[in-house]
């Protein structure tokens, strides 16, 4: 998401490499890259040039500083932070909602109208918006009111159903099923009612006309306009059309997570004064959070995104377990089940092009061509489960014992050299999360932020006094240090990556003791799961 427009800024900022203040030259190369990059990214033309217009004027008019204190130590500012820096705020004053997302009423049930074009996720949208409401305790009623497109009713009945969220619907004009749903929901005390309203192929009166009948039927406090992000500058002159008649309060922008350019998010408010309230990211109901201005304008910049990235692992993290498995590991406990805990976490939490997005700084170490592939998680998965328990918690033996990697592979469906990499990537995964616990600075206050992080942040002061802190193997419901290739998690191919230490694959040939051991360990696996079968 964002590549065209981050890959302008990118390129701007390189051009301002080694120069450490902003003038009127080197200010307009960085434009140019920029400029390029909001065009390729469908960002309105009126925008685009308001946009570079208010960054040239804030760049030039402004006492830029060279030095900046931090942590009792002075930094040096170059133009292209200073660059970054400004773009930055100009980005989030475009995008930023100076009020809440959703106003609520001060009496009775607060109406939510949704309209939007067919086919933009409207219906959807209803049943994700639901389901946020619902985590913030909120009782809500859902108004089925799309009698055109076959099967809205129904989609939104069995959306509804999972959520455990009725559905209202009745035998009448969308009119009427709005006015007696508004009835229903202030008889019942809802807290909020959403009204899934018909959508076209393409804006006509009589669609209009229906939109305005039901707005002044029940008066909803917040009418949001749905919109695919994917349709590029055809998203802002539909939102225009729309803004025109019903004067909307907010645009939901969806599917995100696909082949956006980002162009409309940039766009929609300057067009229409109406902001971004909400974002989708994925087909599934969880996939849908208020939108963040500043998050969004860091991931532009390629900054990443951390208070999201806080917030996805929220989502998915039992915050005691997380404390739990972290002491344990303080100890040097990191098994490949572990690993295959937070392999299954990271799915939990969505695309690793998402999350990639949203880690500061590594959007830009991603080079052209590489691969982020999902199935990837898919695979360790499946090999990790093929695995015995003895096996998943000393992989050493595997390697000493080259026949247990081809009993996983057939287990897994895999060929035994991905066995091999992956017992590789885990191997070096442990090796770097040691040699990260050692450094200071940026990782100490982020580990601080993390569920158990305050005692990883302890083992690592133990193990700097030279205590028995026992390193830090790994980050308990953190799986992203890992999602690179010699760091740990399959999901990325990139040649050339880092490898782990030869000494850590290659092990000395076994006893006859020690194979004779290990046969007869192997022997009592068997007997046991023979026994557990029956």
């Amino acid at each position: 998401m964002f590549d065209a427009l981050a890959k302008g800024f990118r390129n701007a900022k390189n051009r301002l490499a080694g120069l450490t203040e902003l003038d009127e030259k080197n200010i307009d190369a960085a434009l140019r890259e920029v400029r390029l990059s909001l065009l390729e990214a469908d960002v309105d033309l009126g925008v685009t040039k308001s946009f570079l217009a208010a960054v040239k004027q804030t760049a030039l008019g402004q006492t830029l500083q060279t030095t900046v204190k931090h942590g009792g130590q002075t930094h040096k500012i170059t133009a292209g932070d200073q660059f970054v820096k400004i773009c930055h705020d100009e980005l989030v004053a475009r995008m930023q909602n100076d009020g809440q997302p959703i106003k609520w009423a001060d009496k009775g049930p607060t109406g939510i109208m949704m309209v939007g074009l067919q086919g933009s996720g409207k219906t959807t949208s209803c049943a994700k918006l639901a389901r946020l409401l619902q985590k913030d305790a909120k009782k809500v009623l859902l108004v089925a009111a799309d009698m055109q497109r076959p099967a809205a009713v129904e989609q939104l009945k069995v959306l509804g159903q999972q959520l455990d969220i009725p559905v209202f619907n009745m035998p009448a004009s969308p009119l009427e099923i709005c006015a007696r749903g508004w009835e229903e929901a202030k008889k019942l005390g809802y807290d909020a009612v959403i009204f899934d309203t018909a959508g076209r192929l393409a804006i006509d009166e009589a669609l209009m006309e229906e939109l305005s009948s039901i707005k002044s039927a029940v008066q909803p406090s917040d009418i949001f306009f749905v919109v695919d992000a994917m349709i590029g500058q055809d998203a802002v002159r539909t939102a225009r059309a729309f803004h025109d008649r019903l004067a909307f309060d907010g645009v939901i922008m969806t599917k995100l997570d696909g082949d956006a350019r980002g162009g409309a998010a940039l766009s929609v408010k300057t067009i229409t004064g109406a902001p971004v309230v909400f974002v989708g990211l994925g087909e599934t109901t969880d996939k849908f959070e208020e939108f963040r201005a500043d998050g969004m304008a860091s991931r532009i910049l390629g900054m990443g995104d951390v208070v999201g990235l806080m917030k996805d692992f929220e989502e998915v993290i039992d915050q005691k377990k997380a404390e739990e498995d972290a002491l344990r590991m303080l100890q040097g406990e990191f098994t490949l089940e572990d690993f295959l805990n937070q392999v299954r976490m990271i799915k939990s939490m969505g695309s690793l092009n998402e999350l990639v997005d949203k880690m500061p700084g590594m959007a830009g170490m991603i080079p052209p061509g590489a691969n982020l592939d999902d199935r990837e998680l898919d695979k360790v998965e499946a090999i990790i489960c093929s695995m015995t328990r003895a096996e998943k918690a000393d992989p050493y033996v595997i390697i000493r014992e080259p026949g247990r990697a081809d009993r996983i592979a057939k287990g897994s469906a895999r060929k035994p050299e991905e066995v091999q990499a992956l017992l590789q990537q885990f191997l070096m995964m442990k090796q770097m999360m040691d040699s990260l616990s050692q450094q200071g600075g940026m990782l100490s206050s982020l580990l601080g932020s993390l569920p158990g992080g305050k005692q990883l942040q302890m083992a690592r002061a133990l193990k700097k006094m030279g205590g028995a802190g026992g390193g830090m193997p790994g980050m308990p419901g953190m799986g992203f240090p890992g999602m690179f290739p010699g760091m740990g998690m399959p999901g990325m191919s990139m040649p050339g990556m880092g490898a782990p230490k030869p000494s850590m694959t290659k092990m000395k040939p076994l006893s006859e003791a020690e194979k004779n051991a290990a046969k007869r360990k192997r022997k009592a696996e068997r007997e046991a799961r023979k026994r557990a079968r029956k």
